[in-house]
């Protein structure tokens, strides 16, 4: 199999648009097409359907997608083996559009000479199993209690990262210019993305046992632009999201961020990694993200303060 088309298969998949995986892979959009025809070709079947804001992937593509993964992960596992000492530095992230993959690209631009492998694992079990195992050199996760009971794995929390509240412009709170968690008490807070066992869902949980909050993750989750496109058509519907998480949506949408206060529900992003791991940058990198300031007047669940 071309390892070169299964790349480009799963770039496609990792940003939902052909132009993306070419501008991260560095090739023509042309090519990113010819590479995932022949893969179709090879494999009898259709990956990808064309929806208005890019390409979401068919059925066949996502049970193919975990296996082309494996494919590439074994590639470079392959190659670092004959490079000692040349290795890049495995790094998990949940999200490659969400704080964690902010924070890395920080890292890498002010350590430019430092090769990384950016993964993105299924949840926090997956990037624990792979961090004991050598897998991976590092994952931003939530540590939960589970998390605290891996031999072998360290954690710090680097960035407590503050929610906001985005509602369309016709919900009744869109005027606001901050609300606190007791205002949004009733309303429906629709996350579908919350999936039951993952560390996130855990935080959702228990964000909305503290505070009698109504947050429904019932619905299929067809990522995060759909969810925004609801959420802008709608006059009851409300979504959280994380304060440095890049947002975009058509100017006609008009979604407002409200910042949330009183306190200010924070995600405990920590940085998970083995004690005896020797790759020499990890160091650089526990050192650049140093640990999260603990602000004055926030929440996090009780598991993440101890």
């Amino acid at each position: 199999m071309d390892l070169d088309a299964v790349r480009t298969f799963v770039a496609v998949a990792d940003t939902g648009q052909f132009s993306e995986a070419a501008f991260e892979l560095s090739i023509t959009q042309q090519a990113v097409s010819k590479r995932v025809a022949a893969l179709e070709k090879e494999l009898g079947v259709r990956l990808f359907d064309r929806v208005p804001r890019g390409s979401r992937l068919t059925i066949d593509g996502q049970a193919f997608l975990p296996h082309a993964r494996g494919l590439l992960h074994a590639e470079q596992r392959a190659a670092a083996s004959v490079r000692p000492g040349h290795r890049a530095l495995r790094v998990d992230v949940v999200g490659r559009r969400l704080a964690p993959a902010g924070l890395l690209r920080d890292f890498h631009r002010s350590h430019s000479g430092t090769a990384l492998d950016v993964v993105t694992l299924p949840d926090g079990d997956a990037a624990l199993t792979a961090v004991g195992s050598g897998t991976i050199d590092a994952a931003f996760r939530a540590v939960t209690e589970q998390a605290r009971r891996h031999a072998g794995v360290e954690a710090v929390r680097v960035f407590d990262e503050p929610l906001v509240a985005v509602t369309g412009a016709a919900h009744e709170l869109a005027g606001e210019s901050a609300v606190s968690l007791a205002d949004l008490v009733g309303y429906r807070i629709w996350m579908p993305g919350n999936v039951t066992g993952t560390e996130w869902s855990a935080y959702y949980d228990a964000l909305a046992a503290a505070f009698g909050l109504t947050i429904d993750p019932v619905g299929p989750n067809f990522g995060i632009d759909p969810l925004l496109d609801a959420v802008a058509g709608s006059p009851a519907l409300v979504t959280f999201a994380g304060a440095r998480t890049p947002l975009s949506w058509p100017a006609d949408h008009d979604l407002r961020r409200i910042p949330v206060r009183g306190p200010t529900p924070v995600y405990p992003h920590s940085l998970l990694w083995r004690a005896d791991n020797p790759h020499p940058a990890l160091p650089e990198l526990r050192e650049y993200l140093g640990s999260a300031e603990r602000a004055a007047d926030t929440w996090t669940p009780e598991w993440a303060r101890r």
